[in-house]
């Protein structure tokens, strides 16, 4: 194959892209690709729970259109496909007689991962597969950019019906996964489709990343309401050059202003200096963060915290520090990880949880797909459904100037 067919189908595809709706993208696909060499083109998007990768179809070719109902839905766990999503790593399938085959290609933005492609290389060389690796990275950034205003790619990622409250927290969060060459983020919540008042937060500027974990009082939409309002004002203060004691009280202010019912607000605010590794943190009646450091468990964050945010009791929460080492990950949670409880009511526990952490990093897994299968864990100890909503914030600091192969490796982590 012709780089430079490569090169054209990509220019194409961008010029093409520019006025298309997300449901058209499969046939525009369709058609550069082949005339790159790169044929039976379909492009895969993960379920909200990353356990199934759901078939996008073309505006005109409804569910089930011309492929079979094999092919709509393929799940993540004990498939090709499934293996591509996990590792974030092109697998090809079995040659045909001509030599052909498919190839599973992850598509992610940045370090989210947002699906698998499938190809079929006429050819199976570098170029090809070089080439179906560069479509996979700009198809996700039309699904970025066209996702948020198309109805039909939200229906598409979900398998059942959201709450109100969900829907509040779901378009409020910051993506799942992010990376730079210093520091990788990943994120996980449930239950998906019933979230109350967990979520999360982060942000850089510069040299410094802002973390977040929030968790409000009750799982209704009024948690829901408290959560984002508790953000929102939060990102509102950080964005005014507030400290973590503002922008606590900032998120104070707001919520007594708005419901004097009792209703609160559990929180960790941390900044970490990318150059140096300081971690500063502040807490508000929430579990104590935990550093993993050298593939064990290094320590737990204790600080004298205020109380929960929203309860005008004024006390102000101590603010701390701790040094982070190259390679430590950081993990923020709310108590429903720790929490939840199996039939014979034996808690899942932050032993076994951050033992869990520990286990999966040993094994090489990337930080999503650790989260991924420790949400799964939760799941199965407490047979499938959760009384309280689970969120973990895992943070790796990576450290000043990491070699040039952890850049390159970053999406493997």
């Amino acid at each position: 194959m012709d780089a430079s067919r490569g090169e054209r189908m990509l220019s194409r595809l961008v010029a093409a892209s520019h006025l298309i709706a997300l449901e058209q993208l499969p046939g525009v696909v369709v058609e550069h690709a082949a005339r790159a060499g790169l044929h039976d083109v379909l492009i895969y998007v993960v379920d909200l729970q990353q356990n199934v990768l759901k078939l996008l179809v073309g505006q005109d070719e409804g569910e089930g259109g011309r492929w079979g109902a094999e092919d709509a839905e393929i799940r993540v766990d004990g498939t090709l496909a499934g293996r591509a999503f996990q590792s974030v790593r092109t697998v090809a399938g079995h040659p045909a007689d001509d030599g052909a085959r498919h190839h599973w290609v992850p598509i992610l933005d940045g370090t989210e991962r947002l699906g698998v492609l499938r190809v079929t290389a006429a050819r199976d060389d570098e170029t090809a597969l070089r080439d179906a690796e560069d479509l996979a990275g700009l198809i996700a950034l039309i699904i970025v950019s066209k996702g948020p205003a198309s109805d039909s790619f939200s229906r598409l990622v979900r398998r059942q019906d959201m709450t109100v409250s969900a829907e509040m927290q779901w378009r409020l969060m910051p993506p799942l996964t992010f990376a730079t060459d210093r520091v990788v983020i990943g994120a996980a919540l449930e239950p998906a489709y019933k979230l109350g008042g967990d979520t999360f937060d982060y942000a850089l500027a510069g040299d410094r990343v802002f973390l977040g974990v929030f968790d409000a009082m009750g799982h209704d939409t009024a948690a829901g309401l408290s959560s984002n309002l508790a953000v929102a004002a939060c990102r509102n203060s950080r964005l005014r050059d507030g400290d973590l004691a503002a922008a606590g009280r900032a998120i104070e202010e707001v919520l007594l202003e708005q419901d004097r019912s009792g209703r609160f607000v559990t929180a960790v605010l941390a900044d970490l200096d990318l150059r140096t590794g300081m971690l500063t943190w502040v807490s508000y009646g929430h579990p104590p963060p935990v550093v993993i450091r050298g593939g064990r468990w290094a320590t737990t964050l204790d600080c004298s915290p205020a109380t929960p945010l929203g309860t005008g009791l004024g006390v102000e929460p101590e603010l701390c520090r701790e040094q982070l080492e190259p390679g430590d990950r950081l993990l923020l949670y709310t108590d429903g990880i720790v929490e939840a409880r199996a039939p014979d009511k034996q808690e899942f526990g932050l032993v076994r949880f951050v033992d869990f952490i520990i286990r999966r990093n040993a094994d090489g897994l990337p930080v999503p797909e650790t989260l991924r299968r420790l949400i799964n864990s939760i799941l199965d100890h407490h047979a499938g459904r959760l009384d309280d909503d689970a969120t973990v914030l895992v943070l790796e600091w990576r450290g000043q100037a990491p070699p040039a192969s952890a850049v390159e490796g970053v999406a493997q982590t």
